[in-house]
């Protein structure tokens, strides 16, 4: 069986901050994964490409499938600009996760667009993609799917967060791994920011100058789902349908709603940390909001945990990497979503393999 692979991951995240790609050596020595991440970027997308995304839920299903080949075709010249520009060479394969549109595993379905067929086609290489589906066929939440990378690139740690436009955390044990979306995250801070003509906050600057206001934060704490056991997964509408019309139900400053927005994470998180753990272990902290000093210090305070946060390329790029090594496992015919993750039957092996003409 092949021992190394090299792989180019692509993850296109809820906050629609861009493409990120990254190019990751993969090798297997003595009973364990190592990798070595290469060339990474985050691509902004164009303006008609980011219009058409925001606005994908409410199209129809022509144009909606439309997107999903605008996109393959999209996502295949941007792998193709990025291997000439690095200048990589023997890519096995590319891991795509695509952009999702829907996610309602209680309805048995989740949507990732950026067909697999049309990104080989135009980037000339293999492609490996919807990583979801067999799990949510099989009664899981199709989410979270990173914690098996988790488990064998980085076996030193047994907690993670990840802050994105999601949060979410992954809980290893012996035994068994658990993960789930904990909150909304960037997606609402990044509202926030907007509204300050800013990307976000940098350094959680905003958040930092502003007040918690006690009303909105015990609001936002007592959403059902916060009160729901695990597994758990939140669609990307969860946002912008719950959370921000509460927060903006609140006639406060903009740096209120932020110190709120950010101790209201920090205390979704806490609850989601068992207590015999968070004075024990260290948490490994990815995402762009691994970079918000602000939220992370909140974190830190309120958990009372060791935060470790590694280097800017594991931070921005992790999703990236352990799709490119989601991606290994489906080429090895080894399972890559983990049931007690998702509450399916059992474990599942996920992603669907395109054949480049010339791959």
């Amino acid at each position: 069986m092949q021992s190394s692979y090299s792989v180019i991951g692509l993850m296109s995240g809820s906050s629609l901050d861009g493409i990120d790609l990254a190019h990751v050596t993969f090798g297997f020595e003595n009973g364990k994964w190592l990798f070595e991440l290469g060339a990474t970027d985050c691509i902004p997308y164009d303006n008609e490409m980011l219009i058409h995304l925001k606005n994908a839920t409410a199209t129809s299903g022509l144009e909606l499938w439309q997107l999903h080949t605008d996109l393959g075709h999209y996502f295949g010249k941007k792998i193709a600009d990025f291997i000439t520009v690095h200048n990589i060479a023997n890519v096995d394969f590319v891991a795509s996760h695509g952009h999702t549109v829907f996610h309602f595993p209680k309805l048995k379905f989740t949507t990732q667009i950026g067909d697999g067929a049309t990104i080989a086609a135009s980037s000339k290489q293999k492609v490996i993609c919807d990583f979801r589906s067999a799990d949510i066929a099989n009664g899981g939440q199709g989410a979270p799917i990173v914690p098996i990378g988790e488990k064998y690139l980085f076996p030193d740690y047994k907690l993670f967060l990840n802050i994105g436009g999601i949060a979410n955390i992954s809980i290893h044990s012996e035994n068994k791994v658990i993960a789930y979306d904990c909150c909304v995250a960037n997606q609402l801070l990044n509202h926030l920011a907007s509204q300050k003509g800013m990307e976000y906050d940098k350094d959680g600057n905003i958040a930092s100058s502003g007040n918690i206001n006690e009303k909105l934060l015990h609001k936002l704490n007592a959403i059902p789902y916060h009160h729901q056991p695990f597994p758990k997964s939140l669609d990307n509408g969860f946002s912008k349908e719950v959370i921000i019309p509460i927060v903006e139900s609140f006639a406060i400053s903009i740096e209120d709603k932020m110190a709120t927005a950010n101790e209201y994470i920090a205390t979704q998180i806490f609850n989601s940390i068992p207590t015999a753990q968070s004075e024990h272990q260290t948490i490994l902290i990815t995402g762009g909001g691994a970079f918000n000093k602000d939220l992370v210090s909140r974190i830190s305070k309120k958990t009372n945990t060791k935060v470790y946060i590694p280097d800017e390329k594991v931070v921005q790029f992790k999703e990236a990497l352990i799709l490119a090594f989601m991606g290994v496992l489906r080429a090895q015919k080894k399972i890559n979503v983990l049931c007690s993750v998702t509450g399916a039957t059992i474990d599942t092996i996920n992603g669907a393999i395109y054949e480049s003409s010339t791959s």
